[in-house]
């Protein structure tokens, strides 16, 4: 209750975000990155995803999450491995890999701490944060856990939540070589460092092959920086005015993950809807 106002938000999660008996579990593999040349002086928890089964050496798609830690957690908010399993065992999504990677902390700071670098890595705009993916996570992903992405960018998908989301967004679009799916909910393109220029540019640039999913709220923020419904609907004009593959979900949510998470199993059926299941059938990613 804040300023005579209560806020409510209660979102009731699918079977599909629950654990079902009989279906394989993944399992987890995590580690701490210190070595980062992009964004020095920063340590950040990165938690692996591997799909039941998974042998080293095995092409699987590839799905990489910011705020990653939270995410992952199969008893937390968004439980996304207790949904990959469900989806995978139902042959609703490709075998695939959820890279779960947590904004770089300063070097002072503990493992579980708001991360300093957070703002800096995520909001703003450029290739930085997508390289520091490209030659510093997935690298380190396949080194330690003998993966092996399959080559085709309709493989790779990248996912966050509010500045997360935007930068999921800019990933894509910097590199549209690599992320051909974005998911993204309560997305910050607004003006916090500089996202609210992304309608004006989607409009002007040539349609870039990715496709694009997003969730806001008619209760989500309006601040100083912006209005975060609006701007989530502007970015939806935008991809629709140039033809883009998308998709917007409308709710009541707040500002978080509460309500992307009933709608997640959904989301990730669309975004992989039209992936084959298995590389030997699959004659659109060799």
């Amino acid at each position: 209750r804040v300023a005579g106002s209560a806020r409510i938000e209660h979102f009731e999660l699918t079977r599909d975000s629950m654990v079902q008996e009989g279906v394989p579990q993944g399992r987890m593999e995590k580690f701490e990155w210190k070595n980062s040349k992009i964004f020095p002086n920063t340590l950040r928890d990165v938690t692996v995803y591997l799909p039941a089964g998974h042998t080293p050496g095995e092409e699987t798609c590839l799905m990489i999450w910011q705020d990653g830690t939270r995410h992952a957690d199969p008893k937390g908010g968004m439980r996304a491995t207790v949904v990959f399993d469900n989806l995978i065992h139902q042959k609703q999504m490709p075998r695939t890999v959820g890279i779960f990677i947590d904004p770089g902390r300063g070097p002072k700071q503990k493992s579980g701490d708001k991360a300093a670098n957070r703002g800096f890595e995520y909001d703003s705009l450029g290739d930085a944060y997508v390289r520091f993916l490209l030659e510093e996570i997935i690298p380190e992903v396949e080194k330690r856990c003998g993966t092996k992405f399959r080559a085709s960018p309709e493989a790779w998908a990248i996912a966050g939540g509010s500045s997360g989301g935007i930068c999921a967004f800019t990933a894509a679009w910097e590199r549209p070589d690599k992320f051909h799916k974005v998911l993204s909910w309560v997305g910050s393109f607004v003006d916090l460092r500089g996202g609210h220029v992304y309608p004006a540019q989607i409009r002007i640039t040539e349609r870039k092959p990715i496709r694009v999913y997003l969730l806001d709220g008619e209760n989500d923020l309006d601040n100083q920086f912006g209005n975060w419904p609006l701007a989530n609907k502007r970015m939806a004009a935008a991809l629709k005015y140039m033809n883009y593959d998308f998709r917007i979900d409308w709710t009541q949510c707040f500002h978080g993950s509460k309500g992307m998470a009933p709608s997640l199993p959904d989301a990730l059926r669309w975004l992989w809807r039209d992936l084959k299941l298995f590389p030997e059938q699959d004659s659109l990613l060799g």
